[in-house]
């Protein structure tokens, strides 16, 4: 996959992969940026379609400095076969798992992390993203 171009993205990197698919850093080469390519595992099944492009717009309604930006969803045939893919803004460095396994925390450094996760959780709720449940 590295060096192959989905639409006008260049794959240089993998990244990851979920439950969903596989994401990869790219090159825009529209707008010679870097983006985080995330492609859907199973384009052919309807039901992990539907959840795909939910998730995209669900993303892309949300604008937060915490939350990474939506910048296209589309898809692409090749040899057949439709496959679904979200450009989303590239961050670069550690995820925040290796970022806080890779040293010790001091309280405040801690106490600001969590504040921007519960800033961005909070930018996703307001919109109805992040919902609470209970359990009984």
């Amino acid at each position: 996959m590295i060096g192959t171009t989905i639409s006008h993205y260049r794959i240089l990197e993998r990244l990851g992969a979920g439950g969903m698919g596989e994401v990869y850093r790219a090159e825009d080469t529209r707008l010679g940026r870097q983006v985080a390519l995330k492609l859907l595992a199973d384009s052919q099944n309807e039901e992990s379609g539907r959840r795909f492009l939910r998730e995209a717009q669900a993303a892309a309604a949300l604008s937060h400095p915490n939350i990474a930006t939506v910048y296209e969803i589309d898809q692409i045939e090749r040899d057949g076969v439709r496959h679904s893919f979200i450009a989303l803004e590239y961050v670069p460095g550690p995820t925040l798992g290796e970022y806080a396994h890779s040293r010790r925390l001091g309280v405040a450094e801690a106490v600001e992390l969590v504040r921007q996760i519960a800033e961005a959780l909070d930018a996703a709720h307001s919109r109805g993203i992040v919902t609470s449940s209970r359990r009984t």
